[in-house]
């Protein structure tokens, strides 16, 4: 018996040996390439704790709820001193699932007609991490003969790197085909667009990169010295009416009759064709250099365009917008009020009114509103407490919830008056919480969450998620504990409320 197991080793290790020098081999050809990124320091900030501030507050000025008939977005794709804002509405935009994301942006460095190029890497990277790239979508792709890779094409290119930290931010775990396109004919562009939306299914997020009039000396392209802003904004919506149409003919031909200089007219374009007629485009934001600068010399404008598909299920729940829009300078206000009255209440131990302090709220502010009021440390919490129902006016939640975040939240030793300078506040203005059937209907990172089940209750907020990178399990997991219950109460039963809030923070210290 002895020897006979001798034998079956010895056939057993050749066989490993010669699938180990299979796999070895397979691994090498799928071996790790990341693409340099070009655009840290340049284009964005370098520190990823930097960037990441950055992004969040663009996120908190973007007031639009998440859409999930969102099928495509065109964004903007210079620094994002300028096009950032409107980037992140378009991002902001896409509601659902996303398991990968088509960037199609133009090449600014090297030409290549007739061509769209895919890179030959695994991964792309920014200071907030790597980004797989779905290779095997890519090598479909380059079956068809217009699909290339043209590796200087990636180097140096932003129209696609650009928009990573911001998707980074927002749909989180995806896989990437970043796609960098030449100047092309009508005839190539209706190619990519059937070739990709061949291999494209329903969650997949397409976006075309692109920039829209570039006027002034700087670009060769002053059509008109006089009412300048104006007529670029003409020029610019004429040419997004017929994006709106899902005319890719008419829009080619726009820009080669006025001369209009829109770099990415190709990614466009073939977004445009890859439509149906029950998708329609929405523009969401528009935005220009010269109104960012204050000088119109030289101009670039920035479009953010979503186009929903109808066919696109909402299983029918109602989502709510939040009860309240603010303005820009309206949450600056609140924040302000926040701080000015939990240092008002460590002077004097006890509630500040509006009139204390010397407040006067907007008619926004008066509008019956529930507001949760978030402490944080770095990346710590310090405190947390909240209205789920509007009882008064949003201010006065704001004024009463700040106050008991420091002193009353149970998990924390009451806040010291010298941490005042290293805490940082974030609001959340909520809507009504509405019902859901089951536990599938909640959005990760759009929904807050209410969960009730044997006498006993938890919420988290919307951005619990997101900043924890929980998915649905695992956050209902946590919830199902911070409201008293063993970790899979939420799949025996209960009752399961959502609502949207718009969330607006303090630069982190």
């Amino acid at each position: 018996m002895k020897s006979q197991c001798c034998k079956v080793n010895i056939v057993t290790v050749m066989l490993i040996c010669l699938l180990a020098s299979t796999v070895g081999f397979s691994a090498s050809a799928e071996k790790k390439v990341v693409q340099p990124n070009a655009l840290v320091g340049k284009w964005y900030p370098a520190q990823g704790g930097t960037l990441r501030s950055q992004v969040v507050q663009m996120f908190d000025n973007a007031d639009l709820l998440p859409d999930e008939q969102i099928c495509a977005v065109i964004l903007p794709h210079a620094g994002y001193e300028y096009s950032g804002q409107t980037a992140a509405c378009g991002v902001k935009a896409v509601g659902g699932k996303y398991e990968r994301v088509i960037i199609i942006g133009p090449s600014h460095y090297v030409n290549m007609p007739e061509t769209l190029s895919v890179p030959d890497v695994t991964h792309y990277v920014t200071p907030n991490g790597e980004v797989p790239l779905d290779v095997e979508f890519i090598k479909q792709l380059k079956k068809n003969k217009i699909f290339k890779t043209v590796p200087d094409a990636h180097q140096r290119e932003h129209s696609v790197q650009i928009h990573l930290p911001l998707l980074q931010y927002w749909v989180r775990e995806f896989k990437l085909v970043p796609i960098v396109t030449g100047s092309c004919s009508l005839e190539t562009i209706k190619k990519a667009a059937k070739a990709i939306g061949s291999l494209a299914d329903e969650h997949t997020l397409i976006i075309a990169s692109s920039d829209f009039t570039h006027y002034g000396p700087n670009y060769g392209y002053v059509p008109f010295k006089e009412n300048v802003p104006k007529k670029i904004e003409q020029l610019d919506m004429a040419a997004y009416r017929h994006i709106a149409a899902l005319d890719a003919k008419g829009f080619v031909e726009y820009r080669e009759k006025t001369g209009a200089t829109i770099c990415g007219y190709v990614p466009v374009a073939i977004v445009i064709s890859m439509q149906n007629a029950a998708v329609k485009g929405k523009l969401l934001k528009y935005a220009t250099s010269g109104s960012i600068a204050g000088d119109y010399t030289n101009s670039v404008s920035y479009l953010a365009v979503a186009f929903q598909d109808n066919r696109r299920a909402t299983k029918g729940i109602k989502r709510e917008e939040p009860v309240i829009k603010l303005t820009a300078k309206e949450k600056k206000a609140l924040l302000k009020l926040a701080r000015e009255s939990l240092t008002y209440y460590l002077d004097n131990n006890k509630i500040p009114t509006a009139k204390n302090l010397n407040f006067k709220p907007s008619s926004a502010m008066k509008k019956i509103g529930a507001a949760f009021v978030t402490l944080k440390i770095g990346d710590s919490l310090r405190g947390c407490i909240g209205d789920l129902v509007p009882e008064g006016p949003l201010y006065e939640s704001v004024i009463e919830n700040v106050v008991n975040a420091a002193v009353n939240d149970w998990r924390f030793m009451p806040v010291a008056k010298e941490e005042l300078q290293s805490i940082y506040i974030e609001i959340s203005a909520l809507s009504e919480p509405t019902r859901v059937p089951t536990y599938n209907d909640i959005r990760i990172g759009i929904d807050g969450v209410i969960y009730k089940n044997q006498g006993k209750s938890a919420v988290f907020l919307p951005q619990v998620a997101r900043e924890n990178n929980w998915n649905r399990e695992i956050m209902l997991k946590n919830l199902a504990l911070k409201a008293g219950l063993h970790a899979r109460a939420w799949k025996e039963g209960g009752q399961f409320y959502i609502f949207q809030a718009l969330v607006f923070s303090e630069e982190q210290k």
